[in-house]
């Protein structure tokens, strides 16, 4: 149950204490519906009137009345168990409901039509991914770079990161896009403060909207990440990565088609595909 406790705290701007309660539930999914008020503060190390106030952040009147909406989705989730199959299977139906999550956000075109415009007006266009997310960044750029003039992927960190960071600022940026995902590295999350310290309006795609990166970008998209295998499973962040993407060649179509047609001739010219 702990995605549908993340989902109910889906677009509601939580402070650090609130988002602490909020992987506290998710983390303890189970057993959250029937615990106090008390109980949960414990858990969460933080103050009963906190509790009190994370419940009204998200529309109740208390948290008896999130107590009895954390019990429905324990009831929904019970009532429908996926347990068939064996634990590859259980993990590729689990990216399949993360991607269903996403269609769903997706409703909001609005949303996804403001960063288009935002990232596509970013001259250069810079892209942070670290550690994990970086494989997510390069896999971006590499098809962003056919439609945006000069797109700077950002993989490595270090004292340098914050020059590049710097430089792109200078040279005209005025946003970021970052890939921020478990375990969230230390020095992403620095490297978006210095963003922000630089003037970039910060995007971030990360796994959860009480990911740590909501507290350093202006405009935060959640796609949750598998955690059945070994290690994560990526599939909707990189989804929504090229929803991003195509929401940029959507916020400038005339600039996109001339660069597809010179990149589709220079390929033809270099014979670079077989098909």
């Amino acid at each position: 149950m702990n995605e549908e406790v993340l989902n109910l705290v889906q677009g509601v701007r939580l402070t650090p204490t609130q988002r602490r309660i909020a992987h506290c539930l998710a983390q303890h999914a189970g057993a959250a519906a029937y615990l106090s008020a008390a109980e949960v503060a414990d858990l969460a190390g933080v103050s009963q009137p906190s509790v009190t106030r994370f419940a009204i952040a998200l529309g109740h009147d208390g948290y008896p009345a999130l107590r009895r909406r954390l019990r429905e989705l324990t009831v929904t989730a019970t009532a429908h168990p996926d347990d068939t199959g064996n634990e590859l299977q259980r993990a590729v139906r689990a990216e399949m409901d993360n991607l269903d999550r996403l269609a769903g956000q997706l409703a909001d075109r609005a949303r996804i039509a403001k960063v288009g415009k935002l990232l596509a007006g970013s001259r250069p266009l810079p892209v942070l991914g670290l550690r994990a997310a970086a494989p997510l960044a390069a896999y971006f750029a590499y098809f962003a770079a056919k439609v945006h003039p000069d797109v700077r992927v950002l993989d490595d960190g270090g004292s340098l990161l914050t020059d590049r960071l710097e430089q792109a600022a200078a040279a005209g940026a005025t946003a970021l896009l970052a890939f921020v995902l478990p375990r969230y590295p230390r020095e992403t999350l620095d490297a978006l403060r210095e963003a922000r310290d630089a003037g970039l309006t910060v995007v971030a795609i990360t796994d959860s909207p009480v990911s740590p990166a909501t507290d350093h970008a202006e405009l935060v998209l959640p796609a949750a990440v598998g955690t059945d295998l070994v290690f994560d499973l990526h599939t909707a962040p990189m989804t929504l990565a090229m929803v991003v993407l195509q929401a940029i060649c959507d916020a400038a179509p005339a600039d996109t088609q001339t660069r597809l047609e010179a990149f589709e001739s220079s390929a033809a010219r270099r014979q670079l595909f077989l098909g």
